[in-house]
């Protein structure tokens, strides 16, 4: 099956690299133009390195590769006013919006609850919750001006419906994405607007695959790396593996972008080798 959402357009962010990267890519290979936005530069207390203009322009060449036409942005999903220009921008140039993915999302250093920092708390709800319902709200309006009806998908976790210990605050952020999925839901339905989730078990983007998180789950050895953490990190699953890849969860993405769910609206999919079954 080809074309699933050929003539449709997407707004993406976080979408420079890992899991934004590759929906956009998985989305250009079905027919949909893009609208990429990443802020592709240093945010406070990352675990891990910042994206970069570079990475943005990779991304740009992967969905011209398809044949698609590309517009970005370098925005903060925290920067609600710059990312509403950047949407604006786009569908000017673009003319229309089918599709939002609110894909942008962070990982910081984790302790326990009671001992995190305020601004690493604050940082975490800010762009990992906040920063999602910026994305919609800044782009929603085009879908409902367009009269077409629409896709949402947002990016939560399997930490959207479970705890995981010394990351209380990503888990508090990624059950507030489905709060927010299911309250759009109701309120755009009537739009023939459908609002989802997608909830990733361990994804291998440099998200997870970096040192904190080695650490993280092996604080019994002094230099932990992928080798290590995959064990601990499989033990989590119910089918027999350590992690997923990004293009699993853009499979899913385009499932719910496409009309093949076109009554499919107010849902959170796992795409986690069974870790919820646990």
């Amino acid at each position: 099956m080809t074309g699933r959402v050929a003539g449709k357009v997407a707004f993406i962010s976080g979408a420079a690299r890992g899991q934004g990267r590759s929906h956009a890519v998985r989305l250009a290979q079905e027919g949909a133009d893009i609208i990429a936005v990443d802020v592709c530069g240093p945010i406070e207390n990352l675990a891990y390195p910042h994206s970069t203009p570079e990475d943005l322009a990779q991304t740009v060449e992967l969905v011209k590769a398809q044949d698609r036409r590309i517009v970005t942005a370098q925005v903060d999903v925290r920067d609600y006013e710059a990312l509403k220009s950047a949407a604006d921008s786009g569908v000017h140039e673009l003319g229309r919006l089918d599709v939002i993915v609110a894909n942008a999302g962070v990982g910081t250093d984790g302790t326990k609850l009671h001992k995190i920092r305020e601004d690493v708390w604050q940082d975490m709800i800010d762009i990992n919750l906040s920063g999602v319902w910026h994305t919609v709200k800044a782009a929603v309006p085009h879908m409902l001006s367009g009269g077409r009806g629409g896709s949402i998908v947002l990016t939560s976790s399997v930490g959207g419906r479970k705890a995981y210990p010394n990351t209380g605050h990503y888990v508090a952020a990624k059950h507030g994405v489905i709060g927010l999925m299911r309250s759009f839901a109701v309120e755009l339905g009537q739009h023939m607007i459908r609002v989802n989730a997608v909830l990733p078990t361990q994804v291998s983007t440099k998200m997870v695959m970096n040192d904190q998180t080695f650490r993280l789950f092996r604080p019994d050895l002094p230099n932990p790396g992928p080798g290590d953490f995959a064990p601990i990190s499989q033990m989590m699953h119910t089918l027999p593996v350590p992690w997923v890849e990004a293009a699993d969860v853009s499979n899913a993405v385009l499932f719910f972008a496409s009309d093949e769910s076109r009554y499919v609206t107010g849902v959170s999919l796992p795409v986690d080798a069974g870790s919820l079954l646990k």
